[in-house]
């Protein structure tokens, strides 16, 4: 019986090594992915957004109404408007060719990634309290609290920066560890909901963090009737990576040294182990000797720890001037969708983080260059929850394979 000839396929996998069959099947591990439908899922929410963008322009309005007489006049204001607006968010999220001056425009990258520290900070203590089958959206009440408590610290103490800075860090993360953990212990000792017990949270910690501002010998300004804390002092302070003129801070730098950090645990660790295993399955993590309870805990004490760590981030950044109630910035709420995004893997987050700082940094350019309102990217940010949501409604969209069960 003969051989079939070969196909060119065929032998360009046989040069390289890697059998035919094996290729085929990491293409479509990679097109059944999680990552890509990720990816999708933002390209489908900017594509509504673009949508959006047009439909709010007075220009592109206007030339509708004479569509069939002159299209070429609707298409070129449609283009306008949305490549100016996403022309525009580039230029204030990466790169603002505009300048002149090198250092400015350059200037952009270093805002989003002053958004991004943050953000990938909150994503991380979400996004491991996901590995572990636990909601947890207590990250605001979480932020307050460790905000109160290194604020406390960096303008109450008199001490020299090499001892002052990390002091206030370290008590930061503490108060948010703590916070967090109250979720976890309430879990394993009496089976409550962790998202009743940190909703909860949220509240109490808002209106500790109220009363804390209010009393002099607390957080309250002297002489002052707004609920703020005086101003750090310089040895708390975040101190700038790239100069004075640009306002990017330390807290970048422990955003990534906390997704290393993360990732060694989840994957090289025996707690990381144990965190996969229960979040898993919990029965088969019971059965198999691991202490589900403990590892809730402990769970929810380094996810509060490192949304502790973000609400430092706000308060000791050198752009803050003081602990006051609105300093999460709504950060805790979105470390959920950059967790999500991130498919709850560190690098996924760290990824997702920088997406979500070049949001937030160039929304503020579209507002003033191109007069569009900064609510349209939490719309398309809010689109890229819905579609993450529904997996199924992306792969039908893109006509994906359906993911494989593993």
């Amino acid at each position: 019986m003969k051989t079939p000839p070969a196909t060119p396929e065929v032998d360009r996998a046989e040069d390289s090594g890697v059998p035919p069959e094996r290729s085929r099947s990491v293409l479509r591990e990679i097109v059944s992915g999680d990552a890509l439908a990720g990816v999708l899922a933002v390209l489908l929410a900017v594509f509504v957004g673009s949508v959006m963008i047009a439909a709010t322009d007075e220009t592109v309005r206007e030339t509708a109404g004479y569509l069939t007489a002159r299209p070429s006049d609707f298409l070129t204001a449609l283009w306008d408007a949305v490549s100016g607006a996403y022309s525009a968010m580039f230029r204030g999220a990466i790169f603002n060719y505009n300048l002149a001056d090198p250092a400015q425009q350059w200037r952009p990258l270093t805002e989003t990634l002053k958004f991004a520290g943050p953000l990938i900070l909150g994503g991380l203590g979400v996004g491991l309290a996901f590995r572990a089958a636990l909601f947890n959206i207590g990250g605001r009440g979480q932020m307050l609290i460790a905000g109160g408590a290194a604020g406390y610290v960096g303008f109450q103490l008199d001490l020299p920066t090499i001892v002052h800075l990390p002091l206030a860090i370290v008590v930061g993360m503490v108060a948010g560890a703590l916070w967090g953990g109250i979720a976890g212990l309430l879990k394993a000792r009496t089976g409550a909901h962790e998202v009743i017990v940190t909703i909860m949270l949220n509240y109490v910690a808002y209106y500790l963090l109220f009363w804390a501002l209010t009393k002099d010998w607390l957080l309250k300004t002297p002489g002052s009737v707004n609920p703020k804390s005086p101003p750090m002092k310089e040895t708390a302070t975040l101190p700038r990576v790239l100069g004075e003129q640009f306002n990017l801070h330390l807290g970048f730098v422990l955003a990534l040294v906390a997704v290393g950090v993360v990732w060694w645990l989840l994957n090289r660790s025996t707690l990381g182990y144990r965190i996969r295993a229960v979040g898993e399955n919990p029965h088969a993590a019971r059965a198999s000797g691991i202490n589900v309870g403990r590892t809730y805990t402990v769970v929810m004490m380094v996810a509060g720890s490192l949304l502790g760590l973000a609400g430092v981030n706000q308060v000791l950044g050198t752009v803050s001037s003081g602990v006051s109630l609105d300093l999460d910035a709504s950060i805790g709420f979105d470390a959920i969708t950059v967790a999500l995004l991130g498919r709850s893997r560190p690098l996924g987050i760290l990824a997702a983080g920088l997406l979500f700082g070049a949001f937030k940094a160039g929304g503020f350019t579209m507002q003033a260059s191109e007069n569009i309102s900064v609510d349209l990217v939490l719309v398309v940010q809010s689109l890229i929850v819905l579609f993450l949501a529904a997996p199924p409604l992306v792969r039908a969209i893109f006509r994906l394979p359906a993911q494989e069960a593993k």
